[in-house]
């Protein structure tokens, strides 16, 4: 019995060193090990050597470490952006479908504020009859001249851009509504209905401070915003 019970350790640390022996990478492709190892050799280094490979070891590991969380970072992007393309996709399909342009805003309504994930949405047409700025619940607001450059510009004396992402969205206008109070960012999409033809605007406000902020990559945004021209264009234009 006793052959048997020493026997067994000295089989399974053979069978190990074969198998280690077959494919050093059990060992190499093992961080906690491999420190290990290392720590052992260093406890028998002498206080007055330095031992270049622990060191080298050491930054290998702090540089592997670095490139795998980049590979994350970078993995994670690529799925988010891919995410965005399907959802600009989904709406872009949605604004496509409408036939007529009451048939749009319903779209705008319902359809597009689920897809984009967005809380309120805003077809701004700029009107010289446009009633006084005041709580408008409907999607799409009559809003008088010169209000959509002035709303994306918001007293900055800078050329208007086609695409606005912020945050700490201005309440003054009530462009939402009721709604208003509670938008924390917004896309703003200038729209061109042709020569001859007033300003007009896609507004999209979100109660999440963190769904539109400047920074954000407006490609597909840029996008989405050419094929709502383009639909609008057949009804306004």
């Amino acid at each position: 019995m006793a052959v048997t019970e020493h026997a067994e350790p000295a089989r399974v640390v053979k069978d190990w060193r074969t198998r280690v022996l077959a494919d050093p990478t059990l060992i190499l492709d093992d961080r906690a090990l491999m420190r290990a190892l290392v720590d052992a050799a260093e406890g028998q280094v002498a206080s007055n050597v330095v031992d270049l490979r622990a060191m080298a070891m050491a930054r290998l590991e702090a540089q592997l470490a670095k490139l795998e969380d980049t590979h994350r970072a970078v993995v994670a992007a690529a799925y988010e952006n891919v995410a965005a393309t399907n959802q600009i996709h989904r709406a872009v399909d949605a604004i496509l479908s409408a036939s007529e342009f009451d048939r749009f805003v319903q779209v705008l309504e319902g359809e597009l504020a689920d897809i984009l994930q967005v809380d309120t949405v805003r077809l701004v047409l700029e009107d010289a009859g446009a009633p006084a700025p005041g709580q408008r619940d409907t999607v799409v607001a009559m809003q008088p001249p010169g209000f959509v450059v002035d709303y994306m510009r918001q007293g900055r004396n800078a050329p208007a851009r086609r695409i606005v992402l912020r945050q700490a969205v201005p309440f003054e206008g009530d462009l939402y509504g009721a709604a208003g109070a509670s938008v924390r960012s917004e896309a703003l999409m200038r729209i061109d209905l042709g020569r001859g033809r007033a300003a007009a605007m896609l507004a999209l406000g979100s109660t999440d401070p963190q769904h539109y902020k400047p920074g954000q990559a407006t490609d597909l945004m840029a996008f989405f915003t050419g094929v709502v021209e383009k639909v609008l264009r057949r009804w306004l234009g």
